[in-house]
């Protein structure tokens, strides 16, 4: 169908030349509309917008995962050992390296991917084995390699960067076998640049090297998953997720920290095993763990039902459902303690008891003064203390510096790995934060001497947190 939503005609004339399309969007991201973007029986209407989404979701993040290897593997001179892995293997350079428990995670989850995949495109259900890509390359991307970068930043060349680099590589040559089929053209300039260009016995093109996973293969691909690991990395996930939909519903920039997170999880013990990381992405301070009577401390309740799910399966009684959870004379805490507890809660209504499932029912959080809260499906509830200590926001305004002098860097088009001279200039906040933080800001931006403003130097003009700031970064 063309963007008018009317079947693709000549007269009509609704929808771009092929050609135009391929010059502006590229044909891998014109084949990638038609795997990923809607299910098979349904009718697609061919939209340039949609394209682009795709680009952004899958193909652009993907290239940014495999640009930031290229990149930092060049600084450091890494090179994948040519005795490791082999034709058709699932990873193989990590093997033998000591990895730490994201490369394992990251690699267990690859080979998931590749059972998924094989699966769908068995069953000749191409939709749902873009999905699987997808939710792969943004593990990828939105996870480990975000959460290593500093891994991959430190000087040397160690054991424990070696595995770092060893498992992306895995992971981007495996992909680039996966997506052979939806993405023929990336697909093979990865794989010749990553593999053909270092390894001697490369085929020829990533269309003549056997698929990741086969039948015959099935079970030994199957062997690299770790389900409890995944579980446990997405239970996290999951909660770091619902926390930055608290910050923004708060309007607390990310890089604001906050002084705590009270947190009632149905899986503390799990949790706290993570603790530095889930403090670090959310950028608090510290963890209070509760239990969920005490988090009335700080929210109240709001139970909803769902007339979608309730209205064929109660009829005419779903109204008085909705009036028995708005009285005043239910205890709707209760109420949600079941359905965070046991996935469905028992309520009376005209002396008869309905039970209601997690599905049929909608929680809502209203957080007290000073806190905003957020529910984690099925597993607990946070709140984050929203109060800015002056503390807090010089540390916020530091933060902020460091960005604008990346930002700055990157439109000088600086190397990665390229010192500089730093002068910043600003009213006595600016003055107070830069001195209490000189250190912080040095390490991050690579700063080798702070300087006073050079003549001639035209700065870079920003606003932080309301306060006009002057950058001047001369490179060395």
């Amino acid at each position: 169908m063309g963007e008018d939503g009317l079947k693709m005609s000549k007269s009509r004339k609704n929808y771009r030349e092929p050609g135009y399309v391929f010059e502006h969007e590229g044909a891998d991201a014109v084949r990638w509309l038609f795997f990923s973007g809607q299910t098979p029986w349904t009718s697609i209407r061919f939209q340039e917008a949609a394209i682009a989404e795709g680009q952004r979701e899958f193909l652009i993040r993907l290239y940014n995962c495999y640009s930031f290897f290229v990149i930092y593997a060049n600084i450091d001179g890494w090179r994948p050992d040519p005795g490791r892995g082999g034709e058709g293997a699932v990873g193989g350079q990590s093997a033998g390296l000591p990895l730490t428990e994201l490369d394992r995670w990251i690699l267990s989850e690859l080979h998931q991917c590749c059972v998924r995949v094989f699966d769908q495109l068995e069953a000749y259900d191409n939709f749902n084995a873009a999905k699987a890509l997808i939710a792969f390359v943004d593990a990828l991307s939105n996870w480990y390699v975000r959460r290593n970068r500093e891994r991959f930043w430190r000087p040397g060349l160690d054991e424990n960067k070696r595995a770092a680099y060893a498992t992306l590589y895995d992971c981007l040559v495996t992909l680039s076998k996966l997506i052979a089929p939806f993405t023929p053209f990336f697909a093979e300039s990865m794989y010749q640049n990553l593999a053909r260009t270092h390894q001697a016995d490369a085929r020829l093109s990533v269309h003549l090297c056997r698929y990741p996973i086969t039948a015959e293969t099935r079970s030994a691909v199957e062997r690299g998953i770790d389900a409890a690991l995944n579980a446990e990395v997405e239970m996290v996930r999951q909660l770091v997720s619902c926390g930055r939909a608290a910050r923004s519903a708060a309007k607390l920039r990310v890089r604001q920290p906050l002084a705590s997170m009270e947190l009632y999880h149905r899986q503390a013990e799990v949790i706290r095993r993570h603790e530095e990381l889930i403090r670090d992405e959310l950028n608090v301070k510290r963890i209070e763990y509760v239990t969920f009577a005490e988090v009335a401390r700080y929210v109240n309740y709001e139970l909803k039902p769902d007339f979608k799910q309730i209205g064929p399966k109660y009829g005419p009684l779903a109204p008085k459902i909705k009036a028995a959870l708005a009285s005043g004379g239910v205890d709707v805490a209760a109420l949600v303690r079941a359905l965070e507890q046991d996935g469905q809660c028992v309520l009376e209504v005209q002396g008869r008891p309905v039970t209601l499932t997690s599905e049929e029912v909608r929680v809502e959080l209203h957080a007290k003064e000073g806190w905003t809260a957020e529910r984690i499906p099925g597993q607990g509830i946070l709140t984050l203390d929203t109060q800015i200590s002056d503390a807090l926001r010089d540390e916020g305004i530091a933060r902020d510096l460091i960005n604008q002098i990346q930002q700055t860097r990157k439109s000088l088009d600086l190397r990665y790995e390229q010192r500089i001279e730093l002068a910043i200039v600003g009213d006595e906040t600016i003055r107070r934060v830069v001195a209490a933080f000189a250190p912080v800001i040095a390490a991050e931006t690579l700063v080798e001497r702070w300087i006073d403003p050079p003549p001639g130097l035209e700065p870079v003009r920003a606003e932080v947190e309301g306060l006009a700031v002057e950058i001047h970064v001369r490179p060395l």
